[in-house]
Order: C-alpha cells, then sequence, then structure tokens
C-alpha cells in the first residue's frame, strides 16, 4: 500500500510539473513579449512531456524492477525527468544563440509597437505599377549605391597605400644605386695606377733597346 500511495503521490508530482508562468496566468489586454511567450511555450511543453511520462506509467514499464526495488525506481525517475527537462531546454536555448531569437523577437515587439503609434495608413498600392515598383525598388537601390560607393572608397584608399609603398621602394633602389656608384667612383680614385703596356721594351733615353740577335740555327 506504501508503494502504491508513494507512485500515485510521484505521478500527480510528475503531472504537475515545474512551476512556471502559464498563458492564462497572464491578464488579457496585457503585452507580453515574444521572448516570454516562447519560454512559456517550452514550460508549458515540458509539463505535457513530464505529465505524459508520469511515474506511473514508468513503474508500468517497469513493473518487476519497481517491485522489487522502488526507491531505487524512484531516483532513475527523477534523474530521468530531470536530465531530460535539461536536455531539452539547453537544445531551445542553442536554438535561440544559432538564430539570435532574443534580440530577432524584440525587435519584432518593437516594430508592432510603433506600428501600434503609428497613425498615417499604412502602405497600398496606388495602381501604376512603375510607380510602386520605383517606389519599392529605389530604398534598395540607394542601399546598393552606398555600399558599392564604401567599397570603391576602400579600394582607393588600398590603392594609395600601395602607390605610395611601390614609390618609396622605388626611392630606396635609386639611393642604393648612387651609393653602389659613389662607392665604385671612390675605389677608382683611391686604386694604384696600373703600368702601361707597350709593344717593345724602352732604354732609359726613351730610345728603342737593341733585340737581341737570334740563336745559331733561329731564323731572323
Amino acid at each position: 500500500m506504501a508503494e502504491a500511495s508513494n507512485a500515485e503521490a510521484g505521478g500527480e508530482c510528475a503531472e504537475r510539473g515545474p512551476e512556471g508562468p502559464s498563458p492564462e496566468s497572464v491578464p488579457p489586454g496585457t503585452a507580453v513579449s515574444r521572448v516570454k511567450l516562447l519560454d512559456t511555450t517550452v514550460d508549458t511543453f515540458l509539463q505535457k512531456l513530464v505529465a505524459a511520462g508520469s511515474f506511473q506509467r514508468f513503474t508500468e514499464c517497469y513493473q518487476r524492477f519497481y517491485q522489487l526495488q522502488p526507491e531505487m525506481t524512484r531516483r532513475l525517475y527523477d534523474k530521468f525527468i530531470t536530465q531530460l527537462q535539461t536536455s531539452v531546454r539547453e537544445e531551445v536555448a542553442e536554438i535561440k544563440a544559432e538564430g539570435n531569437l532574443e534580440a530577432v523577437l524584440s525587435n519584432l515587439d518593437a516594430i508592432v509597437e510603433e506600428g501600434k503609434a503609428r497613425e498615417e495608413p499604412a502602405w497600398r498600392p496606388s495602381g501604376a505599377p512603375e510607380k510602386d515598383m520605383r517606389s519599392a525598388l529605389a530604398p534598395y537601390l540607394l542601399q546598393q549605391r552606398d555600399t558599392l560607393q564604401r567599397r570603391v572608397q576602400r579600394q582607393e584608399v588600398e590603392n594609395k597605400q600601395l602607390a605610395d609603398a611601390v614609390r618609396a621602394g622605388r626611392r630606396q633602389v635609386e639611393a642604393l644605386q648612387m651609393q653602389s656608384r659613389a662607392r665604385w667612383q671612390a675605389w677608382q680614385v683611391g686604386a694604384p695606377p696600373r703600368p702601361a703596356r707597350s709593344s717593345g721594351e724602352h732604354g732609359p733615353d726613351g730610345g728603342r733597346l737593341p733585340r737581341a740577335p737570334p740563336c745559331p740555327g733561329q731564323s731572323a
């Protein structure tokens, strides 16, 4: 009997699920942000999920084990429910982070509030397709033009930087060439003079020395 009462109590507790805000608790006419509405939807889903997998149904699936180890069965069920809720909440949080849902839903709320305060009527087609097409495409084309202008300006700045770098490199090359020529000229000035080459040898008085007679047997 005690085990049955524990099972019923566990089933009732599981069916109630975690406490949280419900759509019925919000007064009518109160604006609820879409982020809170999403969180409330997730909480309601978890409550119904836990209610569908109550402790009583859990024990029916593992009736033999429950009869042998009722306390262990209860602990396993509690751990299973806790991990299930944690897994679902983590998945929802990951989806919200990947899609930036909180910022998107907040922006949507702001747009809706601005629309409520707007008194002028919403846009309607004028009946002239060309005029409507121009009015719809003009903002987009202007935005694209501004984007292209910014890209062109960035490219011009990069080109100017590259041209400055090329000119600086040329100046460095010219300076190195001038240094090389100056060193070459200085080396030529400081180098010893080379002896003059002549077709024949000359004596001290500048006259040509007589040639040695040919050896016997050698033609002149």
